[in-house]
């Protein structure tokens, strides 16, 4: 490319408290009856006063700390003026020049993208626009929840990037607990400005861009490809960047014109009068920092340190905390097994791949398929490593083993109760498995002599006979090698 892109991420994040920021309304994203949770302060009524949320500044400040930010010890709230039928008061409580948060940055792919301040304030209500008609409507009971606004610096350069700082952030945020930040519930909401300027000019950035309505990762991604093909086709053609905010368009996959960029003077910001300044001593933020818990990165090093097992399942784990935390569990129980039964440290890397396998595949699914969560969860770790283990001695086969694992799945039951109960334990025995596969080969006569003649698929068909034989009782394993042994 002859232009280099330059980005800036703007991302607002609905915080997971029990009120809004201002009043004693629920905090309910999902509430579904329109205008339900709002009260006079909310709403914008004459003489009513705001009562700041201590929980949601809290939460604002331990996301700060995440992410390597300086934490402002004075801090005060602002009025944002401008009109929009989404905000009842005619302005929006929010921050301006002393936010809560400032000067930290995120890594990415080992590169520092620098944020450059997190502030708290109220969102809006929510617009309905129904179909074929010349009307909008006012949904209000989102008005006043607490809102989260993280800004970068211009540090990104290409689409790639911006989307996998925002998704790790989503991911940063659920560790914290601050918010749910699902992005098709609205929780979490991207806008991105986007400029281009010539490369091997490190000068002044280009006209800014600013993109809205972006809400899948995906949008995110596909809204700075677009707007970077057109910034580029505009300047190839002599033309100029207009600064503006532009729309994103999913389905036509388009950006879209809506309106003159404001300028911060646009909004008269002036000090929010109803409402004291914020005050912090050094030991109250370090109070709030102790109620940090492992962060992703951190989770990340430490399973390759720990259970050496591969990047990408190190990924699953990371983004799927519950099974991570419960393989952390099986894993200790694997452990004393193997010490208790005297197991070399390469068997157990053997076990432990195997537990791996079980809980990303298998387990993953039954959870996806039934949609269980938190205490509906019934398997006990210790019972997984017992089933784990019964793989790994070959005393129930694949087919078996997935058969147990729905029951376990299904009744909480330990696995060798299962397996006495259906019959599943394993044919091992030489001797048996020698009478069933003769049996096979007397009645199969044609599928031998093809095997005879070269046809792979005539054996992998007696095998499949013999295992129907057993009731998928049998290691198809040492069934492949007996048929091999006995037609010779």
């Amino acid at each position: 490319m002859q232009y280099q892109s330059t980005i800036g991420l703007e991302i607002h994040v609905e915080l997971k408290t029990q009120s809004k920021m201002f009043c004693s309304c629920p905090n309910d994203p999902n509430e579904r009856h329109p205008n339900f949770n709002i009260c006079p302060v909310c709403t914008g009524q004459p003489g009513v006063l705001p009562v700041i949320n201590e929980e949601a500044v809290k939460k604002v400040i331990k996301t700060g700390l995440a992410l390597n930010c300086q934490i402002q010890e004075l801090s005060k709230f602002d009025r944002k003026n401008y009109f929009y039928p989404d905000l009842p008061k005619g302005y929006q409580i929010s921050q301006y020049d002393k936010p809560l948060c400032k000067n930290g940055f995120l890594e990415i792919n080992g590169k520092k993208i620098r944020i450059t301040r997190i502030h708290l304030e109220e969102d809006t209500g929510r617009l309905i626009h129904p179909e074929k008609s010349d009307y909008s409507l006012v949904d209000f009971n989102r008005a006043g929840v607490p809102l989260m606004e993280l800004v970068t610096e211009p540090d990104i350069h290409s689409a790639e990037e911006a989307r996998k700082f925002a998704e790790e952030f989503q991911l940063i945020l659920r560790y914290l607990g601050v918010s749910d930040a699902d992005m098709e519930k609205g929780e979490m909401r991207v806008e991105v400005n986007v400029s281009l300027r010539p490369n091997g000019n490190s000068g002044e950035l280009g006209v800014k861009v600013e993109i809205k309505n972006l809400n899948s990762f995906r949008a995110v991604e596909r809204g700075i490809e677009y707007e970077i093909k057109r910034q580029t086709e505009l300047l190839d053609g002599g033309k100029k960047i207009v600064q503006e905010t532009r729309g994103w368009d999913d389905a036509k996959g388009v950006t879209v014109s809506q309106r003159e960029k404001e300028e911060s003077h646009d909004y008269r910001y002036f000090p929010e009068p109803d409402l004291p300044p914020l005050e912090f001593k050094p030991e109250e933020i370090e109070r709030i920092k102790g109620e940090i818990t492992e962060l992703p990165e951190s989770r990340r090093q430490r399973f390759k340190k720990e259970y050496g097992i591969g990047d990408k399942e190190i990924e699953f784990f990371t983004q799927n905390r519950d099974l991570g935390d419960f393989f952390e569990k099986v894993s200790s129980e694997l452990v004393h097994w193997m010490k208790d039964a005297d197991i070399s440290r390469d068997k157990f890397k053997d076990v432990l791949k195997l537990a791996t396998n079980y809980i990303i595949t298998d387990l993953q699914g039954l959870l996806v398929q039934a949609s269980v969560v938190g205490e509906d969860f019934l398997i006990t770790p210790e019972n997984f490593a017992e089933f784990v283990i019964l793989i790994f001695k070959n005393e129930i086969s694949s087919r078996a083993a997935k058969i147990v694992l729905a029951e376990m799945f299904g009744n909480g039951s330990d696995p060798s109760h299962i397996i006495e109960e259906k019959n599943l334990k394993q044919v091992s025995g030489e001797a048996e498995l020698e009478t069933i596969v003769g049996g096979i080969i007397e009645k199969n006569p044609q599928p031998v002599e093809d095997y005879k003649n070269g046809k792979e698929n005539a054996l992998q068909f007696l095998i499949g006979q013999a295992m129907a034989k057993t009731r998928g009782r049998a290691n198809p394993q040492i069934l492949r090698e007996l048929f091999k042994k006995i037609i010779g």
